[in-house]
């Protein structure tokens, strides 16, 4: 399984590790990706994302998967969001359109 965010699209990078004598090396920089579960109370189950560590204090504050889902802008949906996250997006905005009807 590739390591990038499904919410921002962090993936691992590569740069150079550069001694004393300015020697490089190459090396990669991992991101802090977590395995999180977050319980929908719209759709009444549990939707599981991989998610770099910044993105899951940013669900925090939207209270939630369903506030934050609720409330990102349509522009960053194309940018940065995998096939999975976009798939639930659109789930909890149809699910939240037919609870409020």
């Amino acid at each position: 399984m590739a390591r990038i965010c499904d919410f921002t699209g962090k993936r691992t990078t590569s740069g150079s590790n550069v001694s004393h004598s300015n020697a490089h090396t190459k090396r990669t920089f991992k991101p802090n990706l977590q395995e999180k579960s977050f319980f929908s109370e719209i759709l009444g189950r549990a939707l599981s994302f991989r998610l770099s560590t910044r993105m899951i204090r940013t669900i925090d504050k939207y209270n939630g998967i369903d506030g934050f889902l609720s409330n990102v802008k349509n522009r960053r949906v194309v940018e940065g969001f995998s096939p999975k996250a976009r798939a639930a997006r659109k789930e909890i905005l149809k699910a939240s359109e037919a609870k409020q009807a």
